[in-house]
């Protein structure tokens, strides 16, 4: 789940991603992208005020830090419960820009909307291993890989909100319905290491955040 308006590779869902290498053992071998130094500054509100994050892998304490601090102290599920509806607006304000890219290696709108949707079933998925099993592995995904190889920037952007909002709708109604001690259950993340039900929650509410205001950014560049 990439931070900066000009790379896509924003925010990762933990995934192996572009400019990264296989090292002899199989293990990824990652290259530093510049500019990716100092986290963004965030209003108490979540607006995010800079395009740049901390290496997710690399510096995964402050990669989460910066989510949590989008999300502040809000209610992760009121934010959560928000976003289909401003993606909504956001499809609507984009009109023929929809699946425009502001440069040959950035994600169009309309790709960023499908991110979220895939990002929606990875997590989905792993919300409901760390609830059902113990300290499952938790595997990471290259987001570039699913976004070209799905064919995003093709789809039906209502089809494409559907689904996002579907996925949505269940995870919110599993967060709702899950016990303090289901909450506080550990999943152990392939690139991030331990993160909690509540913690891989709340980073999704920050997740959305930093995605929303990278759309809103993406539209202002390549509107005329």
């Amino acid at each position: 789940m990439d931070c900066r308006l000009r790379s896509r590779r924003s925010i990762r869902c933990g995934c192996l991603s572009r400019g990264q290498r296989l090292s002899a053992g199989g293990r990824p071998r990652r290259r530093r992208l510049p500019g990716l130094d100092s986290p963004p500054a965030a209003r108490q509100d979540g607006d995010v005020t800079a395009l740049s994050s901390p290496d997710p892998v690399a510096d995964a304490a402050r990669y989460q830090r910066l989510l949590l601090s989008l999300l502040g102290s809000d209610d992760p599920a009121v934010v959560q419960a928000a976003t289909p509806a401003a993606v909504d607006t956001i499809i609507v304000d984009a009109g023929s820009a929809l699946r425009v890219r502001p440069a040959e290696a950035e994600w169009s709108v309309l790709e960023l909307i499908g991110h979220l949707a895939d990002a929606e079933l990875v997590v989905g998925g792993r919300y409901r291993w760390t609830i059902a099993h113990d300290q499952p592995p938790l595997l990471g995904y290259d987001q570039d890989l699913w976004v070209a190889g799905l064919r995003h920037n093709a789809d039906d952007p209502r089809e494409l909100v559907g689904l996002f909002r579907a996925l949505r709708e269940a995870n919110l109604a599993l967060w709702r319905r899950a016990t303090p001690a289901q909450r506080q259950r550990v999943g152990m993340h392939s690139e991030r290491g331990p993160e909690s039900y509540e913690l891989q929650f709340r980073l999704l509410a920050g997740h959305d955040r930093f995605h929303l205001d990278q759309m809103r950014k993406t539209l202002a560049a390549v509107k005329p």
